[in-house]
């Protein structure tokens, strides 16, 4: 087979990170062991000293695992990956490696709740200060950097504010003043957005979502640009010992091989519902990246090579109409996380981001009355008369 690099997102989703292995099996076996074998204690010492490619214990590193990791490398443009036990493991493992005691990080408001949870509450004992900004403009990103800004954390598409951030120029801006760029690509993955094409450091998702895609797993991953990055979160990873076992990470593997099949079935989904949903008399307003309503429509035009399966909205009537629709719907699943394959809906201020507090979910527009919609592979059809058979409720 030719270098898998020259291939398109559908097939690299198939076949990147397989490799021949000793039987031919058609898939990679799962190693399902804490350490192995040494020939020879000479053997042993040359592993550990890396002067001899082999491995010595999972946590530091397994075939099953590598196999993973170098998937998602593939996918993403990036050097290598790190599969870890869970999308925080992941963030956990970014931040500890970049910072140290009286760095500064610029971070979106919009982001993962624990995210901002972990830089409030944990980093800041060790010495690491926070700026939440709304990256939606990029000026908000400028203004906010101080002489020891080290970090910009981006989500983009923001969590669960679908807000969306000019990844490229916000990468531009961040190198000048000496910073570097992460990006969580969890809402997007990387067969709908690739952060390496627009300049940013370090990439990461939680495998959890999409990646899988079939609710299953908990996991993370870090995708590394070059070897340097590499090799230093692979020393935090695994001093911290977050990383991800080997049959979770064999199930990840399976996942992704229907992922761009089933990125491109949630956005033509999430495309029909959100119009759907936009021209409904009981909404206030919508947000989808791939309604022209949306405010950054044409950054995600720019950036995107689809828009994905996250909705979100406001009913009018605020909270009290949104708990009527989301304990009426009956395909739809009332429940947190995202990215699987079936339909998943909740509410972030008392949910996924109740973790923020009610100041910070304020500041980054996260409404009481805010509905976020993780669309599946269903009939969209079917869906549609779901939601509208749960507004009738109204």
């Amino acid at each position: 087979m030719k270098d898998i690099n020259n291939y398109s997102d559908e097939t690299k989703s198939v076949h990147a990170g397989i490799t021949e292995n000793e039987h031919l099996a058609v898939v990679p076996p799962i190693y399902q062991t804490s350490t192995f074998k040494f020939y020879n204690t000479d053997h042993g010492a040359k592993l550990f000293a890396s002067e001899e490619e082999g491995y010595i214990y999972t946590r530091m590193g397994n075939p099953t695992i590598e196999a993973l990791e170098e998937s998602i490398a593939v996918l993403e443009g990036g050097y290598k990956s790190l599969a870890c036990g869970s999308g925080m493991a992941a963030i956990h493992t970014v931040f500890a490696s970049l910072l140290q005691k009286g760095d500064h990080v610029i971070c979106s408001h919009a982001v993962y709740g624990p995210t901002t949870t972990l830089l409030e509450n944990i980093f800041s004992k060790f010495g690491i200060e926070t700026t939440f900004v709304d990256s939606s403009m990029t000026k908000n990103v400028e203004n906010a950097f101080k002489r020891n800004t080290k970090v910009v954390y981006i989500e983009s598409p923001g969590n669960p504010t679908m807000c969306i951030s000019d990844i490229k120029e916000i990468s531009e801006l961040s190198h000048k003043k000496g910073a570097l760029v992460v990006v969580d690509n969890t809402f997007m993955s990387p067969v709908l957005q690739k952060p390496f094409k627009l300049g940013v450091d370090i990439v990461l998702h939680s495998l959890t979502k999409f990646l899988n895609g079939h609710a299953d797993v908990v996991g993370g991953v870090i995708i590394a640009k070059d070897e340097q990055s590499y090799q230093n979160l692979r020393k935090t990873l695994n001093l911290l010992g977050g990383t991800i076992n080997p049959f979770n990470a064999f199930l990840v593997h399976r996942g992704i091989k229907t992922l761009a099949i089933r990125m491109e079935r949630h956005s033509k989904n999430a495309q029909k519902i959100a119009e759907y949903i936009e021209k409904h008399p009981k909404i206030e307003w919508v947000r989808y990246p791939g309604l022209k309503s949306h405010p950054q429509h044409e950054i995600a035009k720019k950036q995107m090579y689809g828009y994905g399966g996250m909705i979100s909205f406001e009913l009018k009537g605020g909270i009290e109409a949104g708990k009527i629709l989301m304990n009426n719907v009956q395909l739809c699943t009332l429940a947190v996380s995202l990215g699987g394959v079936e339909t998943l809906i909740e509410h972030p201020a008392s949910m996924t981001h109740a973790s923020m507090g009610k100041e910070l979910r304020v500041k980054a527009n996260i409404t009481d009355g805010l509905v976020r919609i993780s669309v599946g592979i269903e009939n969209a059809d079917e869906i549609i008369s779901d939601l509208e058979q749960a507004l009738n409720k109204i």
